[in-house]
């Protein structure tokens, strides 16, 4: 493994990276937003309407407490009924955490052995529930997701942290606690609104929309195939 770059030296456009940050929701399995709009259809909700309650309040609803540890399950359950409700739709925040664990998609994690390979540092910055895993799936798609976890140098959690995607912080502390400077690292997530953030601090992002096209642009900036 190649040494981090020294912090303090300015990268330039044409430095060559030394870290490659990951999502892991989205970018490493399958959408959730594709299970979103399945489970709408299937009970007759508005196209749309799951990520419409996520993203009214955003800063402060039941899913940004979940995703900093600041409520539990049980309470997520209740909370995202009555906001969903007041939304004109009752929908049970246990069904929606349900739908977060897609399949992992394995060219995805063959990327990260590369990266790995050539000497990149490999780490994941996830807004997750705590406890709340893939076991709510199945236990086959539980070691799926340890498999692809067990890559990473490090995995920074908003459960943990208190701290989540999009907080300038989380990115940061992730740097500081790797030893790289934003410049040298590119991070791939499958929303806009968190690759904004990390964009500002100097990161080369990648919005993640299917995996081909994902490892085509990161195969640009790492300059090495990650595919057969």
């Amino acid at each position: 493994m190649t040494e981090p770059r020294d912090s303090t030296t300015p990268a330039t456009p044409t430095t060559p990276p030394t870290a490659v940050l990951w999502d892991f929701g989205g970018v490493f399995s399958s959408s959730p937003f594709d299970a979103f709009a399945q489970y709408e259809q299937a009970h007759g909700l508005p196209d749309g309407f799951l990520r419409q309650v996520n993203a009214t309040d955003p800063d402060r609803n039941a899913w940004a407490r979940l995703e900093r540890a600041e409520v539990s399950a049980a309470q997520f359950d209740r909370l995202f009924a009555d906001e969903s409700a007041a939304l004109g739709h009752r929908v049970p925040g246990a069904d929606v955490i349900r739908l977060l664990f897609g399949e992992i998609r394995p060219e995805m994690l063959a990327a990260v052995r590369h990266c790995k390979a050539h000497g990149l540092r490999v780490a994941c910055i996830t807004n997750n529930l705590g406890d709340l895993g893939p076991d709510a799936v199945s236990p086959e798609r539980a070691r799926a997701w340890t498999e692809v976890v067990a890559e990473f140098e490090q995995v920074f959690e908003s459960s943990k942290l208190g701290m989540r995607k999009p907080e300038p912080r989380i990115y940061t502390h992730a740097c500081a606690a790797l030893g790289v400077a934003p410049p040298d690292c590119i991070y791939l997530d499958d929303l806009g609104i968190n690759l904004k953030p990390a964009k500002a601090l100097g990161m080369r992002t990648i919005k993640v929309v299917s995996a081909a096209q994902a490892l085509a642009e990161l195969e640009t900036m790492v300059g090495f195939a990650l595919r057969p």
